[in-house]
């Protein structure tokens, strides 16, 4: 029941991401979509929560979004499991809305901690209040998401030698490894190398999953918090697929920042099922 549960809320939530983004012509569909998994399984499955909103945070697990850009799967998952209403999905980047192309804060939409419009800074946030929570004698677990674009911004690799270093033993840390970027492939634009090899060189322990293949995710999920504790912070280099669920989306960066038409629109649709009612 609870396989068909998460994958139900997966095919819901893309499309909620294809209709916000079709809806004002604008925002990030593909990395959105290929991150589904990823968010079903950490609120529905994984985190320790309270839809009850305060920055606090105090005696639940927290997450960060640093490649903010891909809001809408963001906001699906938030309103899909109770943060705020499902209907104000329908305000996605309008003027005054809660909901902005990139979360912020100072409207205060429940479930986000920070703004994240600026890449690369989202992991130095979280291990801010991963040692807060440690000297708190709170144990719970901070997560993060990363884009793989997002890699090659500095900051990324001054926090990752801060958080080994500090035996920062309470952070989950994953990245989106699609492999795609807003200018083309990755390797085109600034490779990455064996990025496997540069986390544990960094003192991180290193998992990897089929970011798209919800078991999977599930697992590696729990995995790693089976490996909290242990003096190491923990990556998850997670491979997905840009525009995962949509077929014209698949297979090229074209879709970071694009929205569809009316007529790509029916199409998406068509391949999703509606499983929780639409928006």
């Amino acid at each position: 029941m609870k396989e068909e549960y998460l994958k139900n809320f997966a095919s819901q939530v893309r499309r909620d991401i294809v209709r916000m983004v079709h809806a004002q012509n604008s925002g990030h569909p593909g990395g959105s979509l290929g991150c589904v998994e990823y968010f079903t399984a950490l609120y529905n499955e994984i985190m320790n929560y309270n839809t009850n909103f305060n920055m606090d945070g105090k005696n639940e697990d927290l997450f960060f979004l640093s490649n903010g850009h891909i809001s809408p799967v963001y906001y699906s998952t938030l309103a899909r499991c109770g943060y705020f209403p499902i209907s104000e999905l329908s305000t996605f980047r309008k003027i005054d809305s809660r909901l902005q192309g990139h979360p912020t804060t100072h409207e205060g939409l429940p479930g986000v901690r920070i703004a994240s419009g600026s890449l690369g800074q989202g992991l130095s946030v979280a291990i801010g209040a991963a040692t807060s929570k440690k000297l708190n004698n709170d144990n719970s677990i901070v997560y993060t998401l990363h884009g793989d674009g997002e890699l090659q911004e500095g900051q990324i690799w001054e926090a990752a030698m801060y958080a080994s270093a500090k035996k920062i033993d309470n952070l989950i840390s994953t990245i989106d490894y699609n492999g795609r970027q807003i200018d083309g492939d990755v390797d085109d634009v600034l490779t990455l190398g064996n990025l496997e090899s540069k986390w544990i060189a960094f003192g991180w322990k290193t998992l990897e999953c089929d970011g798209n293949n919800m078991k999977d995710v599930v697992n590696t999920l729990h995995q790693a918090k089976s490996l909290t504790g242990n003096g190491q912070p923990i990556m998850i280099i997670m491979k997905t697929e840009m525009g995962f669920g949509v077929d014209y989306m698949m297979g090229s960066h074209k879709w970071h920042g694009v929205a569809p038409n009316d007529e790509q629109l029916e199409n998406a649709l068509n391949q999703l099922e509606e499983t929780h009612g639409d928006f």
